[in-house]
């Protein structure tokens, strides 16, 4: 069971950096992680955006440095949607949503 746990709290660590490696390999797909940050007294949404290896937040400051955490604050995920990249006004290209933090930490699920 402690395994099990330990496990999953290095999920938490490393899952953003590793989306990204997985979306640098697959650069049609976007990701979408949406969550929230959690203050003193409330939460704050949150939504990050994963392309071509590379993490944008569209609501929160992100670090670039490789070696931090790509959001500083606390953080839980949610939800994890997939689109088929470009992104057209014309076009449906979602492809998925999971709520299992590891579903899309399997390159098979970005196709």
């Amino acid at each position: 069971m402690e395994e099990t746990l330990a496990s999953q709290k290095m999920v938490e660590i490393d899952l953003i950096n590793n989306l990204e490696k997985i979306s640098s390999e697959i650069p049609n797909r976007i990701l979408k992680l949406e969550g929230f940050i959690l203050k003193a007294n409330h939460k704050e949404q949150l939504e990050i955006i994963i392309f071509k290896g590379f993490s944008s937040s569209t609501t929160h400051p992100i670090e670039i440095d490789l070696e931090k955490k790509v959001i500083a604050s606390t953080y839980k995920l949610t939800n994890f949607k997939l689109y088929k990249a470009p992104l057209t006004e014309n076009e449906d290209n979602f492809i998925r949503a999971n709520q299992n933090i590891v579903f899309f930490l399997n390159s098979k699920n970005w196709i």
